[in-house]
C-alpha cells in the first residue's frame, strides 16, 4: 500500500511541544467554561417605593451579574486512555505466509490477534472556538499520543524513528483556528497547522467512534492527516463552503523527510445541514501527488483523488443512521478503490447505546488494502524505503458487519473528580472477500470472525 523522517528544526519543536504537553495535563484539569451573561434588561419606570413597617430588615440586594469569561479560563487540559483486545479464534501459524502469522488482515489499528493493545493514551490542551461567536475569536488544539496507534498516525518527519518498538510517540494535532465576522452573516473559519483530516466518518480520537475495529474506508480510503491550512466559509444556515491547502497526505514539511514528494495537495467541497438539522451531509475531496520520489520519481506530475460522502439521519432521539460512500484513485499506478459503509446507532438510554456497521470495499487493483507486520513498515512504505507488505493475491471485494455497544456507567463520587468518562465496547465482527480470495489467516481463509472488546477512560 502507497499511502501516502524531519527538519531538525520542526522535530525540535514538536518534541518540546509534547513535553510541555504532559506537564501541563498532569498539572492541570479543566477549566469549565462560563458562559457570557444575558444583556441586562431595559430599567421599568420609577415607582415611588411602598412604605416600609417600623422593625422590617431591609431587602438584600441583588447580586451582581458574573463577569464574562476571560479567554484563558475556557482552556482546557485533558487525557484518555484506550486499550482493546481482538479476539480472532480461527488464526494460525502459516509457515507459507510467516509474515501475515498473528495478523488481523484489514485492520491496521487493531491488526495484531490474541495480544491486549495499548492503543492511546492521548494528551490534549486545547481552547476551541465559540460555536456562538459573531466577532472574532481564537482558539487552538496541541494533542500528543503515545501507543500503538502512532504506527499508522505520524507525520512524515515528526517522531517517525524515534523507537522501532509497537509503542510510538506522535504529534496528533497541533494547530490554531480563528473565526472572523466576513462576508456572510455566519463568517469563516479556518485551521492551520497540522489536523487530522476532516473527511470520514471515522476519526483518530477513539472516543468518538462507535466500534474499537475500524472500517476498510478509515483504513485504506482517506488520509489520515494533513499539514496546512482550509477555511470554512457559512454562507448561509445550511450551506458551508469548504477549500483548503496543504503538503499532501500524512506529511509536513522538508523534501524526502517530512513530504515525500515536492508537490502541493488541495482540498475541497461541502457541508449541507437540512429539515433542521435532521440530516447532514459532508461531501469532501482531497487531491495531490501522494507516491514517495524515492520509488517513484515521477511522483509529483501524478495525483491521488481521495473522495468522500458522509450522510447522517437523527431519525429520532435515539436512532442515528450514517452512511458513508467512499472512491480513491492513483493516476500513476492506474489504481482505484471504491466502497459504502452503513451505521446504525441506537441509545436505549443514557448508558447504552446499540451500533451497528455493514461495509463494502472493493480494491479494484489490490493496491491499498494492505498489512504492515513490523513496527516501522507503514511509515518506511510512505517515505519510499524498503517494507515489508501483507496483501491479498489479487484484486478482492471485501466485506465486513459489525456488532456491538457502547456502555457508559455513571461515575462515582469522589472517583469523577479525577475520572471524565468512561467507554466500554465490546463487540463481533465478520470479514468476508466477496468473490473467493483468501487474504484473511496468512492466505488461507475467506473470512475472519473476531471478538473484540475496548475501553476509553477519559481524565
Amino acid at each position: 500500500m502507497q499511502r501516502v523522517g524531519s527538519v531538525q528544526s520542526l522535530g525540535w519543536l514538536a518534541t518540546t511541544a509534547f513535553a510541555t504537553l504532559c506537564v501541563c495535563t498532569f498539572g492541570h484539569r479543566a477549566a469549565a467554561q462560563t458562559p457570557a451573561p444575558a444583556p441586562a434588561a431595559s430599567p421599568a419606570p420609577a415607582e415611588t417605593p411602598a412604605a416600609t413597617p417600623p422593625g422590617t430588615p431591609a431587602a438584600t440586594p441583588a447580586a451582581a451579574p458574573a463577569p464574562p469569561a476571560s479567554w484563558q479560563s475556557t482552556i482546557a487540559f485533558s487525557a484518555q486512555i484506550e486499550g482493546g483486545i481482538v479476539g480472532y479464534p480461527a488464526n494460525s501459524n502459516n509457515s507459507a505466509n510467516p509474515e501475515a502469522n498473528g495478523l488481523n488482515f484489514g485492520q491496521l489499528f487493531t491488526d495484531r490477534s490474541n495480544s491486549f493493545l495499548l492503543n492511546q493514551i492521548l494528551l490534549t490542551v486545547q481552547r476551541p472556538l465559540d460555536p456562538k461567536a459573531t466577532d472574532y475569536d481564537v482558539g487552538f488544539k496541541l494533542q500528543g499520543m503515545y501507543g500503538t496507534d502512532a504506527r499508522y498516525t505520524h507525520y512524515m518527519g515528526i517522531f517517525n524513528y524515534v523507537t522501532d518498538q509497537r509503542m510510538q510517540l506522535d504529534i496528533t494535532e497541533a494547530n490554531v483556528s480563528v473565526h472572523t465576522p466576513w462576508l456572510t452573516d455566519g463568517g469563516i473559519d479556518f485551521k492551520v497547522g497540522m489536523f487530522p483530516t476532516p473527511l470520514g466518518y471515522e476519526v483518530i480520537d477513539a472516543s468518538l467512534n462507535p466500534f474499537y475495529t475500524h472500517s476498510y474506508i478509515f483504513n485504506f480510503g482517506l488520509p489520515f492527516k494533513q499539514t496546512g491550512a482550509y477555511a470554512v466559509t457559512h454562507v448561509t444556515p445550511w450551506l458551508d463552503i469548504y477549500a483548503g491547502i496543504d503538503t499532501g497526505e500524512n506529511t509536513t514539511f522538508g523534501p524526502l523527510t517530512g513530504d515525500n514528494n515536492n508537490a502541493i495537495a488541495g482540498m475541497g467541497g461541502v457541508n449541507l445541514t437540512l429539515f433542521d438539522g435532521k440530516v447532514t451531509a459532508l461531501v469532501l475531496s482531497h487531491f495531490g501527488p501522494e507516491n514517495p520520489i524515492r520509488t517513484v520519481p515521477q511522483a509529483n506530475g501524478y495525483g491521488r483523488y481521495e473522495n468522500d460522502a458522509v450522510i447522517t439521519w437523527k431519525a429520532t432521539d435515539a436512532l442515528t443512521f450514517v452512511t458513508e460512500g467512499n472512491w480513491i484513485h492513483d493516476d500513476f499506478f492506474n489504481a482505484s478503490a471504491y466502497g459504502a459503509a452503513q451505521y446504525v446507532s441506537y441509545a436505549l438510554n443514557d448508558h447504552i447505546t446499540l451500533n451497528a456497521r455493514g461495509e463494502i470495499y472493493r480494491d479494484q487493483n489490490n493496491f491499498f488494502v494492505s498489512a504492515f507486520p513490523n513496527s516501522l513498515g507503514f511509515i518506511n512504505s510512505q517515505l519510499g524505503f524498503p517494507a515489508t507488505i501483507v496483501t491479498a493475491a489479487k484484486a478482492t471485494t471485501y466485506s465486513e458487519i459489525t456488532l456491538g455497544f457502547t456502555y457508559k456507567p455513571t461515575i462515582p463520587d469522589p472517583v469523577s473528580k479525577a475520572v471524565s468518562n468512561l467507554l466500554i465496547r465490546p463487540e463481533i465482527r465478520y470479514d468476508a472477500s466477496l468473490n473467493g480470495t483468501k487474504p484473511y489467516n496468512g492466505g488461507k481463509d475467506t473470512g475472519a470472525f473476531t471478538i473484540s472488546a475496548d475501553f476509553v477512560l477519559g481524565f
